[in-house]
């Protein structure tokens, strides 16, 4: 690979950065910029671009529980939008032809349809992005938002199928096997550990078991990585893995975009076509914006959702190459369609850059809704009578707990994000609500009321217990905070926040281990307490 496809991004980005722009779209110019200079798609750097992209949907998985495919807000939203925007788009280019553009001249009801349809996808690659840059991927929002696109990606998946005329092998049945396999892969996943094998085994796992094998039985690879990911979800190991793999999807990701610039060079009918598509944009958004809070949504989570999904897709490339080698729709709508999604990549980071103040603007000319009607997952979070939070129910959090009620008589409330672990602790009869303290939405919906006079930040990662510490600060709360951390280092910044107390989580159980381990020899020492010390300090026996 010639230096400069890997010195152009990396300028690229730096531009991007100086502009206050997100990295990928300096990818996305240095792929024009090459294509500009006379280079060329090389398949190396498509072999990157494929493994990045099948690594995301693999690291999507690992974060998917399946039961959120089945919200009607998930697949009613994804399957709504897709038939309402697909007739929308259809209206577009028909008026478009009628306008004069000489590469619709020659168009028909069937070229509109499918161009419709590529354009109505919206992109995973840019909206995961977006959302784990916020750290919304756990959101309720973000959650809706990629349940909306992964069903959007099986629509692509059974359309390519569909479209290719070649069934699956009948051997594909066999995949199914792959659901009783599961625990024998969640417990090596387990024996790994930590390392690099654990990077090593995710990418078996995503590039071989899912997409290589799927891609052999004749359905599509990237499919393949994602269920292979849902399949490990429910592990303990399912997030560190994840993490692990971060670094090494992103650096693959950035072929994915240089890929998309180095498509064609546009004419400029192309180019104001292009710029058409993406000033109807817009249109899409408000067809998202109705279609969830028709599903009893919040305004603020329809708006949050609705951004990061106001865009077009990868996706729809690859629907347009087929239908182009079908000869459905001319090859050159191919460098139109890569050129929109290149500039709604552009138009939606700028958005998303300022999506406090545009959401703000949206609920301001929205008619307030009931609580009481709004979907369960999106209603405010009651505290009830409680007089102390505990935030992080793991082993910590839940001994704060236990503590607190067994000793001190305090009524507690506990709030955990894993939503298995909410159900298991309520079956245990812990008073616990589902909702992610690290989180703007948890405390956008939580209703802080004056019996509560202490809170424990206990969540495993110190960055949550800062924001949640902000956050409490921000609403003032005249109550008393404590934190739990696991390194010294994080002691003073939370004391520096404002917290009451912050507790060294190893350096108290050393303390509390040393006089549990004196109270148990006491005894011993008073029996054995030698004449020549009148104090009794003797060294511990063993």
């Amino acid at each position: 690979m010639e230096p400069a496809y890997i010195l152009a991004p990396f300028v690229g980005g730096l531009v991007a950065m100086g502009l206050r722009l997100p990295p990928l779209i300096g990818f996305l110019g240095a792929g024009f910029a090459l294509n500009a200079m006379g280079y060329a798609s090389i398949p190396e750097l498509d072999a990157v671009a494929d493994i990045g992209v099948t690594l995301l949907l693999f690291t999507i998985g690992l974060k998917l529980n399946v039961r959120t495919l089945l919200r009607g807000e998930v697949w009613g939203a994804a399957t709504l939008h897709m038939a309402i925007s697909t007739g929308m788009l259809t209206g577009v280019l028909a008026v478009l032809k009628i306008v004069g553009f000489s590469m619709l001249h020659d168009a028909g009801w069937t070229t509109f349809v499918l161009l419709a349809f590529a354009l109505s996808f919206s992109s995973t690659v840019f909206a995961v992005k977006v959302l784990e840059d916020r750290s919304d991927s756990r959101s309720f929002y973000g959650r809706t938002a990629i349940g909306i696109l992964i069903m959007q990606d099986i629509f692509a998946v059974v359309f390519l199928t569909a479209s290719s005329g070649e069934l699956p092998s009948p051997w594909a049945i066999g995949l199914l096997l792959l659901i009783p396999a599961a625990p024998i892969l969640r417990n090596l996943l387990h024996r790994v550990g930590h390392g690099e094998m654990q990077i090593l085994f995710g990418v078996v796992l995503a590039l071989v078991l899912g997409y290589a094998l799927f891609d052999y039985l004749g359905i599509k690879g990237d499919l393949g990585a994602l269920i292979i990911g849902m399949l490990l979800a429910p592990h303990p190991d399912a997030g560190g893995m994840s993490k692990s793999l971060f670094n090494m999807k992103e650096l693959f990701l950035v072929g994915f975009f240089v890929s998309i610039g180095l498509t064609a060079l546009p004419t400029w009918e192309m180019v104001g076509l292009a710029a058409i598509l993406v000033l109807v944009l817009p249109l899409k958004s408000m067809l998202f914006v109705l279609i969830l809070s028709g599903f009893r949504l919040r305004h603020r989570t329809s708006t949050l959702a609705t951004l990061s999904l106001t865009n077009f897709s990868e996706f729809g490339l690859i629907v347009a190459v087929l239908a182009a080698a079908q000869g459905w729709v001319d090859g050159d709508w191919l460098v139109v369609l890569s050129l929109a999604v290149a500039l709604s990549f552009v138009a939606a980071a700028v958005v998303n850059t300022s999506h406090a103040a545009i959401r703000r603007r949206v609920e301001g000319r929205l008619t307030a809704r009931d609580a009481a009607r709004l979907h369960p997952s999106d209603r405010p979070i009651e505290i009830g009578d409680a007089q102390a939070v505990v935030l992080g129910m793991g082993r910590v959090g839940r001994g704060a707990y236990d503590r607190l009620v067994q000793r001190y008589g305090t009524p507690v409330l506990g709030v955990e994000a894993d939503p298995d672990k909410v159900a298991s602790l309520k079956n245990e009869g812990y008073e616990v609500v589902e909702g992610d303290a690290s989180d703007a939405d948890f405390w956008e919906k939580l209703l802080i009321s004056d019996t509560v006079t202490l809170v424990l930040l206990a969540m495993p990662h110190h960055a949550g217990n800062v924001v949640a510490l902000d956050e409490l600060r921000d609403r003032t709360f005249p109550g008393r905070i404590a934190a739990v951390v696991r390194y010294a280092d994080e002691i003073e910044p939370l004391r520096e926040r404002g917290a009451d107390a912050v507790f060294h989580v190893y350096a108290e159980a050393g303390q509390a281990l040393a006089d549990s381990a004196y109270e148990a020899v006491r005894p011993r020492q008073a029996a054995d307490r030698r004449p020549s010390d009148p104090e009794g300090h003797t060294p511990l026996q063993s």
